[in-house]
């Protein structure tokens, strides 16, 4: 355990963005498993409405540093083609 001030408050403030960061992905993760569930389930309305919710939580993983902008890039594309070939 620290014995400075600043040290201590730095371990706080850690712990802190670390359950934040640990949400973040954690609501990331739920959004993509709701939209496959939409995908399985073959429901096109829940699909499109589930698809919109991932790919912005994807984007906004991507501005915060918590997924690599080529890995959301393949992520959604692979979404986008999940989506139409339940259209087709």
């Amino acid at each position: 355990m620290p014995n400075i001030k600043s040290a201590k408050k730095r371990v706080l403030v850690t712990e802190k963005k670390t359950l934040q960061n640990k949400m973040y992905v954690s609501a990331m993760k739920t959004a993509i498993k709701k939209y496959e569930a939409a995908i399985e389930a073959g429901d096109k309305e829940t699909a499109i409405a589930t698809y919109k919710d991932a790919v912005k939580m994807i984007d906004v993983a991507v501005a915060k540093g918590h997924m690599h902008k080529n890995t959301a890039a393949r992520r959604k594309s692979l979404f986008t083609r999940k989506l139409n070939s339940l259209n087709a």
